[in-house]
């Protein structure tokens, strides 16, 4: 298909398959780099048990000051106020990620592969994993 027939399609009928939230098992974790600053955010590629294929989740619903707030896994350091010149050691206890790995009860994002964790909607339909 040519690029420039793109341009000359009409909507389709059928609406896009969602998925139900449900729990899901973490195969693999990875961190990617988002946007020009290139943040760093935690991505996994997780089985859903309603779908086939493998599906990439990177973002979390969690409670803080008893309000749900939704947020990517973003990696946020612990800063050293002693030795600014050293590579950042540990992730920022308090942070969305962290809040996640406390939930999963994994020390780590590399221990989150093999978990079951359970899923749920965000505000704008996507799933997203739930720790509350």
């Amino acid at each position: 298909m040519e690029t420039q027939d793109i341009l000359n399609m009409e909507t389709g009928e059928k609406e896009m398959a969602t998925l139900k939230p449900a729990t899901v098992e973490i195969k693999d974790v990875t961190v990617n780099e988002v946007g020009e600053k290139k943040l760093k955010k935690i991505s996994c590629l997780v089985k859903h048990p309603d779908s086939n294929d493998v599906i990439e989740i990177s973002s979390v619903k969690y409670e803080k000051k008893g309000k749900l707030k939704v947020s990517g896994l973003w990696v946020k350091y612990e800063k050293k106020e002693e030795a600014k010149d050293e590579a950042p050691t540990k992730l920022q206890k308090g942070s969305a990620l962290t809040i996640f790995l406390g939930f999963a009860m994994a020390k780590n994002p590399k221990e989150l592969e093999g978990k079951e964790v359970e899923t749920v909607m965000d505000d704008r339909g996507f799933l997203c994993f739930k720790a509350y």
